[in-house]
């Protein structure tokens, strides 16, 4: 009875360990949250997966160096329900992506927004007003 005690009690442990990291991928801990990029670039991948969305794309750096930038956002049901589809962006595109960088300064971040070439613009599924802090002064006392 102590042996089958002591193997449930390690099966939920486990179970905790494993479900926990989990549900933590979904928040923005990875993300500065005090800033927004804005990139101009072109669409090198449009991955349309779950469990989230990418959009890779090449962006040339003040430098004249490209630096290939990986963006992600909501799973596809989602972002259905905002107004992308499968074909909202294809390899090619010019945009311009708005995106919450990664703190560790990888070419990584979380979209905000797309406008595409013809002015069309794609919300990322978070609330800029709510979730990113504001970047001017002007809200300052």
């Amino acid at each position: 009875m102590r042996t089958k005690l002591a193997a449930i009690s390690l099966l939920v442990v486990a179970l905790l360990a494993i479900s926990v990291p989990v549900f933590a991928h979904h928040g923005y801990a990875a993300y500065d949250t005090d800033k927004k990029v804005t990139l101009k670039g072109t669409v090198t991948r449009f991955i349309w997966s779950n469990p989230h969305c990418m959009v890779q794309l090449d962006v040339t750096d003040d430098s004249g160096h490209v630096v290939h930038w990986i963006a992600e956002t909501e799973n596809p049901s989602a972002m259905i329900r905002v107004g992308w589809t499968d074909k909202s962006l294809k390899v090619g595109d010019q945009i311009t992506l708005t995106a919450l960088p990664v703190k560790s300064g990888a070419p990584v971040g979380r979209i905000i927004d797309i406008v595409l070439s013809d002015g069309q613009k794609l919300p990322g599924r978070i609330n800029p007003a709510s979730e990113v802090k504001p970047t001017d002064d002007s809200s300052k006392p």
